[in-house]
């Protein structure tokens, strides 16, 4: 058995949906398609698909099986062509994810940029604020904001995030600015969801972290809400900079409790450990590290 070849049937086969489609796609008798994938099942002792009369699915070894498939595949196919001196530029497609607004704010401007300077590769971006597993959901590289987790993947750090709270100044002219957290029991609160909780905000105190009581009078699930509430005079709230970085330039909101934030978060990109990094993502990390590093330095205080 030829396993790589065993291997690209395989994951043909996923791509196109059927054990049909595959043969169809790769101009091979349907029998020879199932024979190979029936020989990989032999050799690894486990069953990788469930088999009806129209289609299948991947059981969960399966699953797991083509994800390690592809990223072998493609190390393989990278190493052959560059030794092979098969081509100059990097080329295919690059599956990124980054958070929703921070992805559309600031990595959109750079992937367009680096389209028109990389013709021959393709992107996909996929903005989520949850946790995308880079081997299961097939990213290649990924845009995280806070703390990493001990893991194995490679990260690359381009900066820091600050948490800021902030309010309108015709707001603070009405109800007065806070100089303490715990002055902001007295105060109206507008809580995003997706940062703070909407009875208590948590500020640092020394070695520990304090939670201190607010009142909310309006909670919402985007950034965007939260700061049009805020810009709107209705309270105070809690982003992080780069999603207010606009606002407290125009000056619609200001700025407090800045000696109470606590140490900014990092902003780093992420990807699955290799020996070989394929020449697409290592262009694209490239294109990439200086300019996210340059915009995050312009958002720092």
């Amino acid at each position: 058995m030829d396993r790589l070849d065993a291997m690209s049937v395989l994951v043909t086969a996923v791509e196109a949906g059927s054990l049909s489609a595959a043969a169809r796609r790769l101009d091979m008798p349907l029998a020879t398609v199932s024979r190979k994938v029936a020989e990989l099942e032999a050799h690894l002792k486990t069953r990788l698909l469930n088999r009806s009369s129209r289609q299948f699915a991947l059981t969960d070894a399966g699953r797991s099986y083509v994800t390690a498939c592809r990223h072998i595949l493609e190390v393989v196919g990278e190493a052959e062509r560059t030794a092979a001196g098969e081509y100059r530029a990097p080329k295919g497609e690059l599956i990124l994810t980054a958070p929703i607004v921070f992805g559309r704010l600031h990595v959109l401007p750079v992937v367009i940029a680096f389209l028109k300077a990389y013709p021959e590769i393709d992107i996909r971006l996929v903005l989520a604020d949850r946790m995308v597993n880079l081997l299961e959901d097939h990213i290649d590289l990924a845009v995280r904001i806070g703390e990493l987790p001990d893991s194995s993947l490679v990260a690359t750090r381009v900066g820091t995030i600050r948490r800021i709270v902030c309010a309108s100044p015709a707001y603070l002219a009405e109800h007065g600015t806070p100089e303490h957290p715990d002055h902001l029991a007295a105060h109206h609160c507008i809580s995003f969801v997706g940062l703070v909780a909407p009875d208590a905000w948590t500020f640092p105190t020394g070695p520990t972290v304090a939670s201190v009581p607010v009142h909310s009078r309006l909670v919402v699930n985007t950034a965007e809400a939260a700061i049009d509430a805020a810009t709107a005079g209705l309270g105070v709230t809690r982003l992080l900079s780069y999603q207010v970085a606009t606002a407290l330039r125009g000056g619609t909101l200001r700025a407090i409790l800045q000696s109470f934030e606590p140490a900014p978060v990092p902003v780093t990109l992420v990807f699955t450990e290799a020996r070989l990094v394929p020449l697409k993502l290592r262009a694209f990390l490239d294109f990439a590290t200086p300019r996210l590093k340059a915009v995050l330095t312009e958002l720092a205080p």
